[in-house]
């Protein structure tokens, strides 16, 4: 089988040890690297029909059924909204057009979306296409940075891995600011690459740049692998190095400057004429980044968060912490079907390319920085997920995805150049273990496909046992084609240049056959499960705050973020109902399911509580709180309404026609308690609904005073009474106080149960169906 070619980089004098530059003998050269553009390898003929292919198919797929999931997290989905309508709200990320309080992030994963809706109008498409778009220009660009070192074939493995990873699908046809981060990151690695190769500043700077919109998108997030790739830079880059450090210099004032406009602004803007900051207890985006979205995601003390404020051991509610966090029941079938894979083959890459730093010396230390840039992504993203106590979603692992897609592509591309016994060996245990482990995956749920797990274990060993016996047959045939080794490193193939004819190794014919059928069923066998899953991701809606990709699991009975239910314990007993009805009128869900994997998988409008699920589906309850929650209404009124907390109502048309009535004589139509509870019914009349509290409701904003003097000046109409149209436990949600001070609707200062006391006490309720409000222009008596 004919290797792709490479070209050999341009190598510069005055590298330091270990670098490109000084892998091996310096022929005389200018100082500085050549200006021409770095072609890469030669491209066969198949290649770019084969890119287009897959960018097509991608495309497809995270386009399909894609309206499904309607406005799917309605917290983010009512900022758009709000930015379609106000170009202040746009800039700040406002919750609500009238700019009451922004949403817990920076803006910039809602400024695409709101030029959609500006555009195209409001509705589910003009929302979530812009995610699709970006998870197809990730693979792109993916596959664009992999092929330039290891050939097509690599850039399509590695892309195509990117596009089936479960938890990839999954947020890139979703609404939170993680694709759009993904994307930036990915591109932020590419850009280095380039500058590895080439020693030119303006990719650094470029990736400075992408590191600063990142930090727009998810803050401190967006910075977890800027080490790895500084470290790696400044010590292989191809040019001298007091040049590396003055081009990290003028990379990292790129990435202030992109990144810290937006914050400058904010923080010189006076207070009282912005909206409030969400997330912070103080009106700051500088608190909000370095506690609750900061440090206090890693210690686990965020004050405001659900669950949060403890930093317990062990991860608190979030989940137990650890190396095998990222392989558990929650986590697993999110990312990991290839993460061992992506972990051997950095390793046994990084021995080999170490080992043969003195033979074929530009092109191996260029892989060699190659791996190292890839691998230092992930082992730092891995470290952080593994070990962060505070807050910790599933879905956050699609920062993982490219990584490991990455090092897969390039890892089994040079084992298999290499041809040799080490790479058959390493070949075959990569493909036995993903496959042993894709069987432990789905496992987990053993009532869904239960033939696939035995299909892709069965073949997946054959496909091991057929590449050790094809590449060692065809072993000792092209060893002789490979080039004498320096100092006993070990042998490394000649690898052909643009203007070289290609030199194919003699392989016994038959060998060579059966190692190609070996390496495509050893494929299929790998993608398998993560393909199945993601097809039963992009057939199922998703909505809510906390969501999930595949089927439900065994073992994954849990509350925020893979943990248990803050407290460490889940309130009462649940059984599975593969049949509805039972399981979900006990904890909440949506009347005729049974609970499912997570919040809103069942109802786009979000009818269910914290969990919810598909119709006849076994899986997660509902938190209390959820239409159809009687059997824990009054928990759920202790604890703070959290059904209404995650996700969003399903607002009638009576309670719609209601809002909308003199609505443009107010500022806000009206007001509800915790953002998922007013953004159901913004996104329902698309008028200002006030989100006191913010996202947990437990921001101190409005304070009390400050909301009297709103209703005393005609600016807000209604009060939407506890947590949301239809839920168990609205009467007490917001005026229990949530979780008493950790997060739940009224928590916090206590400001939003106090405004809740003062309403009910002052002013007429207004019952419309299964939902209450107060009118604030109507008192009592």
């Amino acid at each position: 089988m004919n290797p792709p070619p490479t070209d050999t980089p341009a190598t510069s004098q005055g590298g330091a040890p270990g670098s490109i530059a000084a892998a091996g003998p310096v022929p005389p050269t200018p100082a500085t690297p050549p200006r021409g553009p770095d072609p890469g390898p030669a491209d066969p003929r198949w290649a770019r029909p084969a890119l287009l292919a897959l960018l097509l198919v991608t495309t497809v797929l995270y386009l399909w059924s894609l309206s499904a999931s309607g406005y799917a997290n309605q917290f983010y989905s009512a900022a758009v909204q709000a930015g379609s309508e106000s170009w202040k709200a746009f800039f700040f990320g406002s919750s609500d057009a009238a700019n009451s309080i922004t949403v817990d992030k920076p803006p910039a994963a809602l400024w695409p979306m709101a030029l959609s809706v500006r555009l195209f109008g409001l509705s589910s498409w003009a929302i979530l296409v812009p995610e699709a778009l970006m998870g197809v220009a990730t693979v792109g660009v993916l596959y664009a940075a992999v092929r330039r070192r290891f050939g097509a074939g690599a850039g399509l493995l590695a892309g195509g891995a990117l596009a089936v990873t479960p938890v990839a699908a999954l947020m890139f046809r979703f609404n939170n600011p993680d694709a759009l981060l993904c994307l930036l990151m990915v591109c932020a690695v590419a850009a280095v690459l380039r500058a590895l190769a080439d020693g030119r500043t303006k990719w650094l700077v470029l990736a400075g740049i992408c590191f600063g919109l990142g930090f727009l998108t998810k803050t401190l997030q967006a910075w977890l692998i800027l080490p790895a790739l500084a470290v790696v830079y400044a010590c292989c880059a191809p040019v001298a190095l007091r040049k590396r450090f003055g081009q990290l210099l003028l990379a990292g004032l790129a990435m202030v400057v992109s990144g810290g406009w937006w914050v400058a602004i904010v923080e010189l803007w006076p207070a009282s004429s912005r909206p409030y900051i969400g997330g912070s207890q103080h009106n700051s985006f500088l608190e909000l980044t370095f506690g609750y979205n900061g440090l206090g995601r890693i210690n686990g003390n965020e004050t405001g968060s659900v669950g949060g404020g403890g930093g317990r051991r062990g991860g608190g509610g979030w989940g137990e912490t650890g190396l095998t966090r990222l392989f558990s029941a929650d986590m697993g079938g999110q990312i990991s079907w290839l993460l061992p894979a992506a972990l051997i083959l950095l390793v046994v890459a990084g021995v080999v390319l170490w080992r043969a730093r003195r033979a074929v010396a530009a092109e191996q230390a260029a892989q060699r920085a190659e791996f190292l840039v890839w691998g230092g992504a992930l082992l730092m993203t891995f470290t952080t997920f593994s070990f962060m106590s505070g807050i910790f979603h599933q879905y956050y692992n699609i920062a993982l995805a490219p990584y490991v897609a990455a090092l897969v592509g390039m890892g089994a591309t040079l084992m298999w150049r290499r041809a040799g016994r080490l790479g058959a060996s390493v070949l075959a245990v990569t493909v036995a273990v993903t496959a042993a482990w894709s069987y432990v995956l789905l496992n987990r749920s053993p009532e869904w496909l239960p033939w696939l797990r035995w299909t892709v274990l069965v073949l997946g060993l054959a496909a091991a046992l057929g590449l050790l016996l094809s590449l060692w047959t065809g072993a000792p045939a092209r060893e002789q084609h490979e080039a004498p080794a320096e100092d006993g490193a070990p042998a490394a193939p000649q690898e052909p240049t643009r203007t070289q004819t290609p030199h194919t190794p003699h392989v016994p014919r038959a060998a060579g056959r059966l190692a190609v059928i070996a390496a495509g069923v050893g494929l299929a066998a790998s993608l398998a499960g993560p393909v199945a899953y993601t097809l039963d991701t992009v057939n199922t809606p998703k909505g809510g705050s906390i969501i999930t990709a595949g089927p439900s699991v065994q073992g994954g009975m849990r509350g925020p973020g893979g943990g248990r239910f803050p407290g460490g314990r889940m309130p009462g007993k649940w059984r599975g109902n593969t049949n509805g009805g039972t399981a979900a009128g006990a904890f909440g869900g949506a009347p005729g399911t049974g609970g499912g994997q997570a919040a809103g998988q069942g109802r786009p409008q979000g009818q269910g509580g914290w969990f919810q699920g598909r119709p006849g589906q076994a899986g997660r309850p509902a938190f209390p709180g959820g239409p159809g929650g009687a059997a824990f209404g009054k928990r759920a009124g202790r604890m703070g309404g959290m059904g209404g907390l995650l996700n969003g109502s399903k607002v009638s048309a009576k309670a719609k026609e209601l809002l909308e009535k003199d609505a443009a004589d107010y500022t806000w139509a009206a007001a509800a308690i915790g953002s998922q509870n007013a953004a159901s019914y913004q996104l329902a009349t698309q008028k200002p609904v006030m989100a006191i509290g913010g996202f947990n409701g437990s921001d101190p904003s409005p304070t009390l005073d400050q909301f009297k003097k709103y209703v005393a000046d005609g600016k807000i109409h209604y009060f939407l009474a506890g947590g949301r149209e239809g839920a168990g436990g609205r009467e007490g949600s917001a005026r229990a106080g949530g979780f008493g001070g950790r997060g739940g609707p009224g928590g916090g200062s206590g400001g939003s149960s106090k405004i809740t006391s003062w309403v009910e006490k002052n002013f007429t309720k207004v019952t419309v169906g299964s939902a209450t409000f107060y009118d604030l222009t109507a008192r009592k008596g």
